[in-house]
């Protein structure tokens, strides 16, 4: 004869998932952070506690598409746009890269982000509406609008 078998849904979560992804599952509300009445109530996009350490490597990273990106339409095609795009957006990612390093100033660097982020978001949104293709625009504003959600949630969390 053998014991009967009980299992509940969180040791289920836990022979499936290692034990470091669980850090970033979504967190049941806070008692701070519940709505009150006249009082608006904010959520990050990304709950991991890891995202304010991301954010300096992901706008390094961002910063370095864009500036790749530039150099190779350059060369590719002679567009000077598509150069001076690539310096300016891989200098504001640099100025957001520069200002998260502090900890009085990393809010602050987190909004540069997300404005730089937004701004090409909306450039490569209109160049996909103009010309109807996916290469290079399509890939870009999707790359763009992962930034600026890993910004925005960063944002929030530091504000916090």
């Amino acid at each position: 004869m053998t014991a009967p078998v009980t299992t509940t849904f969180s040791h289920l979560l836990l022979l499936h998932h290692p034990p470091g992804a669980l850090r970033c599952l979504p967190s049941p509300p806070r008692a701070d952070t519940v709505a009150r009445p006249g009082r608006s109530r904010r959520r990050a996009l990304l709950r991991c506690s890891a995202v304010s350490e991301l954010t300096p490597a992901a706008s390094a990273a961002y910063g370095a598409l864009l500036l790749g990106g530039g150099a190779f339409a350059y060369v590719r095609s002679g567009s000077k746009g598509s150069i001076y795009g690539g310096l300016s957006g891989s200098a504001l990612m640099g100025i957001a890269y520069y200002l998260m390093q502090s900890p009085d100033t990393k809010a602050i660097g987190d909004a540069v982000g997300f404005g730089s982020a937004f701004l090409f978001a909306c450039v490569f949104g209109i160049r996909l509406y103009n010309s109807r293709k996916l290469v290079p625009s399509g890939l870009l504003l999707v790359l763009s609008l992962g930034a600026l959600g890993v910004f925005y949630s960063a944002y929030l969390q530091d504000k916090v």
